[in-house]
C-alpha cells in the first residue's frame, strides 16, 4: 500500500479520479466503520458543517460522548445513527426512575424524530477507575436507563450499553484463555446479566498502540499495524492472529463465555492511532496512523470477522474525527483525528485513494465545506 507525505510533491487529482477515490472510501466507511466525534477543543468546525463533511464520505454511524443538541440537529433528515453519551457525573442520579426517564425526554425525545439515536451509553470506562462507589452506580443507572427507554416505548430502538477500557482484562493472551479481573467479576457479572435481558452489546475501547508503545521491543510493530507478519497462534485453539485488534476482541468472547455466556456480541467502541505524541510515546507517527486506519479500514471492506468468529463482521468505531487541542494528558491525547479543526486530513490513508480534506474556500459560498482530494 503506497502512501505519500511528500507536501512538495501536492497535485490536485483529475475529477472522474477524485470521485472513484471519494466513492471507493465512502464504501468502505459504509460496511460498518463508525466516526467518534470528540469535541474536546475550542477551535472545531460547526456541527452543520460536519454534518455535511461525514455524509459526503458516507459515514452512517457517529457516536458522541453527550447528547449535543447542536450536532443532533445538525443530522436531523440524515442516514447517520447516533450513539450519544451520558456522562459519569450523571450515574448516581440514573437509578431514580423519573431522573432517567426526564434526562430521556430532555436529550432524546426532541431529537429522536429527526436524528436516529441508536445507543445510549452510561458512564465510561467506569470499572478501571478508582471511585468504588462510582462502580456501584454503574449497573443501576443502565437499569434505570433502560426502565425509562421501556416506559416511553423507545426500547425497541436505542439499546443501553457501557464503554469499557481494556484495563477490565487479565491474561489476554492467549486469547483463549482471557478473564475478567477478579476485583470486578461483581460487577461485570450483573452487566453481563444485563445484556442478555436487554439484547444488548458488551462494548470495549481497544488500542493496540498502548500495547506497543509500553513494550516497543518485544510488541512487533506490523502485528500491531495489520501490516504482513507471522502473526501468532493460540496453542489452545490452534487459531492463528495476525494482528493484535482481532486477538483483543476474541479475548473479551472469552472472558465472557468463561462467566457462563456465549451470546453476547462484542462490539469495539474506540480504537484508534495517534500521529503525534511525547518523546516517549513511541510509534506515534503519521506513518503509523495511517498504516493502522488505512489497514482497518481495508478490513472492514471485507466484511471480516475475527478467528474465533469467522462469520460475525467486527463493528469498530474508529477514534476520532478530530485533533482535540485541549483534552489533557500526554500529546497522544491530542492527536488521535483523522482530521485538523480545518477540515484538512492529517495523513493520507492508502485505501486506493486519499481521505478528502474539506475546502473552506467554496464554503463561503454556500455555507457547506466541499471536499477536495490532494496527495
Amino acid at each position: 500500500m503506497a502512501i505519500l507525505f511528500c507536501n512538495n510533491f501536492i497535485k490536485p487529482l483529475p475529477l472522474l479520479l477524485l470521485l472513484s477515490f471519494t466513492d471507493l472510501f465512502a464504501s468502505t466507511l459504509s460496511l460498518g466503520i463508525g466516526i467518534n466525534y470528540g469535541q474536546i477543543a475550542n477551535n472545531l468546525p460547526t456541527p452543520s458543517r460536519v454534518s455535511f463533511l461525514l455524509r459526503s464520505l458516507n459515514v452512517t454511524r457517529v457516536k458522541l460522548y453527550d447528547a449535543d443538541p447542536n450536532v443532533l440537529t445538525a443530522f436531523a433528515n440524515t442516514n447517520v445513527e447516533f450513539v450519544i453519551g451520558l456522562g459519569n457525573e450523571y450515574l448516581q442520579r440514573m437509578s431514580d426512575p423519573q431522573q432517567a426517564q426526564a434526562w430521556i425526554q430532555q436529550h432524546v425525545q426532541p431529537y429522536h424524530t429527526q436524528t436516529r439515536i441508536t445507543c445510549i451509553t452510561v458512564g465510561n470506562e467506569v470499572l478501571t477507575g478508582t471511585d468504588t462507589q462510582l462502580k456501584s452506580y454503574l449497573l443501576p443507572a443502565m437499569q434505570g436507563v433502560y426502565r425509562a427507554l421501556v416506559n416511553l416505548g423507545l426500547s425497541n430502538e436505542i439499546y443501553v450499553a457501557h464503554p469499557h477500557s481494556a484495563g477490565i482484562l487479565v491474561n489476554s493472551f492467549p486469547p483463549s484463555s482471557c478473564s475478567f479481573r477478579q476485583d470486578l467479576s461483581e460487577y461485570i457479572h450483573g452487566m453481563l446479566n444485563f445484556h442478555v435481558q436487554t439484547k444488548s452489546p458488551f462494548l470495549i475501547n481497544f488500542y493496540p498502540f498502548f500495547a506497543y508503545k509500553d513494550n516497543p521491543n518485544e510488541v512487533p510493530l506490523d502485528y500491531v499495524l495489520f501490516q504482513p507478519n507471522q502473526g501468532t497462534t493460540d496453542p489452545i485453539t490452534n487459531l492463528k492472529y495476525d494482528n493484535m485488534l482481532y486477538a483483543q476482541i476474541d479475548a473479551v468472547y472469552s472472558a465472557i463465555k468463561a462467566m457462563g455466556h456465549t451470546d453476547i456480541p462484542v462490539k469495539v467502541s474506540e480504537t484508534g492511532w495517534p500521529s503525534k505524541g511525547d518523546p516517549n510515546e513511541f510509534g506515534a507517527t503519521p506513518v503509523n496512523a495511517a498504516l493502522y486506519n488505512g489497514n482497518l479500514f481495508q478490513r472492514m471492506q471485507q466484511n471480516q470477522g475475527t478467528p474465533a468468529k469467522p462469520s460475525e463482521p467486527i463493528d469498530v468505531y474508529v477514534f476520532a474525527l478530530f485533533n482535540e487541542n485541549l483534552k489533557p494528558g500526554p500529546a497522544s491525547e491530542r492527536n488521535y483525528g483523522l482530521y485538523y479543526p480545518d477540515g484538512t486530513p492529517v495523513y493520507n490513508i492508502g485505501l486506493r485513494g486519499f481521505l478528502p480534506r474539506m475546502d473552506y474556500s467554496a464554503a463561503k459560498k454556500n455555507e457547506l465545506s466541499l471536499i477536495d482530494i490532494k496527495r
